[in-house]
């Protein structure tokens, strides 16, 4: 029996291993291309200089295939930020403002990062970063890094963390050396996400 479970667990090393070293930027968005919409709870610790302690945010995340992505904060103050198309729409209290998605570089590539991401487009990925991929479909790390220009001045780094096609963490590096880390709680489909405690 000892050498029965020797080969098995030989021949299971032998299936797994080409499996495992093909999980590239393809196979994840492959991956996550499945899933047509999501909902999720998040809570966020950003480090800024100047600033004594991390600042902390809480809410919700909603993202509707294609293009449709919101981000809703409620603690520690309730604000929202909706991308659709090629339209941002920022509210704050009454107050409400809308922009282009182009009018900022930055902001541009920031957000095709995610929702290129979520989309599960490598193309749209590609365009703006540099994308490695590491792990497997159970658990994987795709790390951005920005190609050039204006963004790359900025951003050193951007590392998204999932297990198959759910996101489970953000976490931005600036160039300056200031970071954001959001982690993510999927809400299951047909259920409420309530507010983050």
């Amino acid at each position: 029996m000892p050498e029965l479970r020797t080969l098995w667990l030989t021949a299971l090393l032998a299936f797994a291993a080409p499996a495992w070293a093909a999980f590239d930027l393809t196979t994840l968005t492959g991956l996550l291309a499945q899933r047509k919409s999501a909902e999720a709870r998040f809570t966020e610790e950003r480090t800024v200089s100047g600033i004594d302690g991390p600042l902390r945010a809480s809410g919700t995340l909603s993202f509707t295939a294609p293009d449709r992505f919101a981000r809703t904060t409620l603690e520690p103050f309730p604000e929202s930020m909706s991308v659709e198309g090629n339209v941002v729409t920022l509210k704050r209290g009454s107050r409400s403002r809308q922009m282009a998605v182009d009018a900022v570089p930055e902001l541009t590539a920031l957000i095709e990062a995610l929702r290129g991401t979520l989309n599960g487009d490598a193309a749209t990925l590609k365009k703006y970063f540099d994308a490695r991929v590491d792990g497997g479909p159970a658990l994987w790390t795709l790390t951005l890094t920005p190609k050039a220009g204006r963004l790359a001045a900025q951003v050193r780094e951007l590392k998204i963390a999932g297990q198959g096609s759910d996101l489970r963490s953000v976490e931005l590096w600036l160039s300056g050396g200031d970071r954001s880390l959001m982690s993510i709680t999927p809400v299951p489909a047909g259920s409420a996400a309530p507010a983050p405690r």
